[in-house]
């Protein structure tokens, strides 16, 4: 039972380390992007690196900025 506990903690530690790509197709300037300091190109592609504990919530930004999520892998 402890070392399933120890081995649980290892992989909950290596996993909040990890970066992610998320490969984004589509990003425009919109509403919400209007209010940042830079402008938003519209693109064919372009990918974007994240830690994991990011990844859900830019996920949900890239949705409401009007892109389109192609491909999410783990960055080596």
């Amino acid at each position: 039972m402890f070392g399933q506990t120890m081995l649980g903690r290892a992989n909950l530690s290596d996993s909040a380390n990890r970066i992610f790509s998320i490969e984004v197709e589509g990003l425009r300037q919109s509403d919400a992007s209007d209010r940042l300091s830079y402008s938003i190109r519209n693109s064919g592609t372009t990918s974007i690196r994240v830690p994991y504990s990011r990844l859900n919530e830019e996920m949900q930004r890239i949705n409401r900025l009007g892109g389109k999520i192609v491909g999410v892998k783990a960055a080596s």
